[in-house]
């Protein structure tokens, strides 16, 4: 589940990480009362930021073509005036697609005088199964860029999760970014806050980007001046407060209605639509489909030990999207029961009155009576012969 960059900061702040001033907002009302608190407490600029889940919204233009979904603003009536064209416009960034997204919320906060930018991450390397601190001092730039580039400039500190974050590993990331002094200090506890917010809050990833030095009365502070998290969906279940940040408006309908039924559900841009069990093999799935020409319409697990409730379900949500063309149903039976995703299987078809080519491949737990309740069905079914033949079915059924 991915937060929102004003959530992200209450987030942060909440664990002692240092943010800029400033207020969510959702009404020309509130953005008066955010301007005049920031400009009333001696700030001289203000920044007024769309608030969507998508990247590159400095650059983003609205659909009415008013440009950019970050803005600077010298005076309150200012930020009023941005605002005004930015709530409840649609902006369209290089992440959103041409359909762009709804800005239903601004971040007014207020805009510090920027001395040096860094980058500083927390996530799980895979390859070594440990939490990561990711730095650079190449702030507000892609970090895949800065890896691609210059690897060299990519600064890895490794937490033996058995003791989590030890100062040394905080003074090894600050002293490999070149902090000095009281700054130095101040990173070391920064970094720390960050960690402990990715741990305690069962994050998959915090990104602060930029992390600046800014002016501070007559000192430096070291502060986020923006953020990123996400969170583990299989862990919300320990955090109610974080699951009521969730913002519905920002996903799919489809994958909202696939969360009912706790379907792993996600939308592609092709014309055949698959239905599988297990990550792995969906990924396998999808691969293989456009390995004989075709394109997958969507990613969609049902897990280890669906029920025919929500196999019927997974049916309803894929035959939403218009642009299916034929439907792929991979099942390798382990823990799952083949008998009960076909008894699934022809619920479905009967209760949605499926005219799409359907191609089932199953194999394993229980697969002859599986395949004995699709023959005896009545139901028009293409069965697959293994899963590369079930593959050139359905590229085929979904060309004609």
């Amino acid at each position: 589940m991915n937060l929102h960059e004003f959530q992200a900061k209450q987030l942060l702040k909440r664990h002692g990480v240092a943010v800029p001033a400033g207020q969510p907002c959702t009404s020309s009302a509130e953005v008066a009362d955010a301007a005049q608190a920031i400009f009333g407490t001696g700030h001289g600029l203000a920044v007024v930021k769309a608030q969507i889940h998508a990247g590159g919204r400095g650059k983003g233009v609205f659909k009415d073509g008013f440009k950019g979904g970050v803005r600077l603003a010298k005076s309150a009536d200012e930020v009023c005036t941005l605002a005004g064209s930015m709530l409840g416009n649609v902006l369209v960034t290089k992440q959103t697609g041409a359909e762009g997204r709804r800005v239903n919320t601004l971040l007014v906060a207020a805009a510090e005088t920027i001395r040096k930018e860094y980058y500083l991450a927390v996530l799980l390397d895979r390859a070594c199964g440990r939490p990561l601190i990711m730095a650079s001092t190449e702030g507000g730039m892609d970090i895949e860029e800065v890896a691609s580039r210059t690897p060299e400039k990519i600064i890895r500190e490794h937490i033996d999760p058995a003791v989590g974050l030890q100062p040394y590993n905080a003074r090894n990331v600050a002293s490999a970014l070149g902090f000095k002094g009281e700054l130095f200090s101040q990173a070391c506890k920064l970094i720390a806050a960050v960690y402990r917010t990715w741990w305690e809050c069962d994050c998959t990833l915090v990104e602060i980007n930029p992390l600046c030095v800014v002016q501070s009365g007559d000192g430096e502070a070291v502060m986020a001046v923006d953020a990123k998290i996400s969170l583990d969906d299989n862990a919300l279940f320990r955090h109610a407060d974080l699951l009521a940040m969730r913002d519905l408006n920002e996903e799919s309908p489809l994958e909202i209605e696939a969360s009912r039924f706790n379907l792993n559900y996600i939308k592609l841009d092709g014309s055949i639509a698959c239905l599988v069990n297990g990550a792995g093999l969906a990924m396998a799935t999808m691969d293989i489909i456009q390995h004989y020409g075709g394109s997958p319409a969507n990613f969609l697990d049902v897990g280890g030990g669906a029920s025919k409730e929500q196999v019927s379900a997974a049916f309803k949500i894929i035959l939403s999207d218009p642009h299916v063309k034929a439907i792929f149903v991979n099942i390798f039976g382990g823990i799952m029961d083949c008998n009960v995703i076909a008894t699934g299987i022809v619920a479905a078809v009967k209760e949605t009155g499926l005219k799409l080519p359907l191609v089932v491949r199953l194999e394993g737990n229980n697969v002859t009576a599986g395949r004995q309740t699709l023959a005896e069905s009545g139901v028009s079914i293409i069965a697959g012969d293994s899963m590369a033949d079930a593959a050139q079915k359905a590229v085929r059924a979904a060309l004609t």
